[in-house]
């Protein structure tokens, strides 16, 4: 909604792209519990982040798309930490991690500052009916 409709397709792709590489690098984690469960919490944060922004985008009112957008954002951002934690405990190297905790960063900072646009957008709407 607040992203042009190409722009919001190359973030969708975005997101999708990196749940695809962080599935990728956590099937070469090692089969222990910790790492099954930490593999396991950042596939599904990763995927939550792509879905949840993929309905955003078909969200049928704003205020759905904020939902949406919202949890995306919790999402991307969990992702983040279980990255991080995932190095600090040496379950992935840093130098893999890195590319891609970088791109989890730039995916919450686009959709926080969408969220922003259409929550700003929502409040002059609001002020002008009231008017």
């Amino acid at each position: 909604m607040a992203l042009s409709n190409s722009r919001a397709q190359a973030l969708q792709l975005r997101a999708l792209a990196l749940a695809e590489r962080i599935i990728v690098v956590c099937r070469d984690m090692p089969r222990t519990d910790d790492a099954r469960i930490v593999r396991g919490q950042l596939v599904r944060s990763a995927t939550s982040a792509a879905a949840n922004y993929r309905a955003a985008c078909r969200a049928q009112s704003p205020r759905a798309f904020i939902a949406k957008l919202s949890i995306s954002i919790e999402e991307a951002d969990e992702t983040l930490l279980w990255l991080k934690l995932a190095v600090k405990v040496g379950l992935i190297g840093a130098a893999q991690v890195r590319p891609m905790a970088r791109e989890a960063d730039e995916i919450v900072r686009i959709l926080v500052a969408s969220r922003r646009t259409i929550r700003a957008r929502l409040d002059r709407e609001a002020r002008s009916n009231s008017q």
